[in-house]
């Protein structure tokens, strides 16, 4: 079945203003739903988080699903009229330690939440951190994490329909919808 929903994946680094546009572009719609990737692991983030939620409109579902989001998008698949889910970034950190870094089991569950973006119903407005443009991190882990994030982010942005990065609060488009 083919989607009819479009898939925006929206690129950047920490506090480009990915989160804001991707809300503004939601924002447009009847029916949201906010599939949210990050833990509550200490307590600024726990504020982080609530600070968030309390800015967003209380029309808007949040699931959240550190782990877990093929299935967080199944569920939604044609319940939403967009689903934004914020953010690959951290999402990528939790299937590494959930999956102890076993990099075949790593790559299965990248391929599932693919095929669910893929035949999604719904619009999908998707928020990663771009990692191309920073140092190479000085250690093992930081470098494979780094990969990690990398190839799911081009996973994704080869089957979206737009792609923008966001640079200091402004949206660069590098992938435009195909016209008919």
């Amino acid at each position: 079945m083919r989607r009819r929903g479009t898939v925006t994946l929206i690129l950047g680094g920490a506090r480009s203003g990915k989160s804001r546009l991707a809300e503004q572009i939601a924002s447009k719609t009847k029916l949201v739903t906010f599939i949210a990737t990050a833990r509550p692991s200490d307590e600024e983030l726990r504020r982080k988080i609530a600070r968030h939620r309390a800015e967003r409109p209380t029309s808007w579902e949040t699931i959240e699903a550190p782990i877990g989001l093929a299935e967080a998008i199944a569920s939604r698949n044609q319940r939403a009229g967009t689903i934004i889910i914020d953010c690959l970034t951290i999402y990528v950190h939790n299937v590494t330690n959930a999956h102890r870094g076993n990099l075949p089991k790593i790559e299965r569950e990248f391929d599932r939440v693919c095929r669910e973006i893929r035949s999604c119903r719904s619009s999908m407005i998707i928020v990663s951190n771009e990692v191309g443009c920073g140092v190479v991190p000085a250690f093992r882990s930081g470098r494979r994490y780094r990969d990690l994030l990398g190839r799911l982010n081009q996973k994704v942005a080869e089957i979206s329909d737009q792609v923008v990065l966001m640079v200091a609060g402004i949206p660069l488009t590098v992938k435009e919808p195909a016209r008919s």
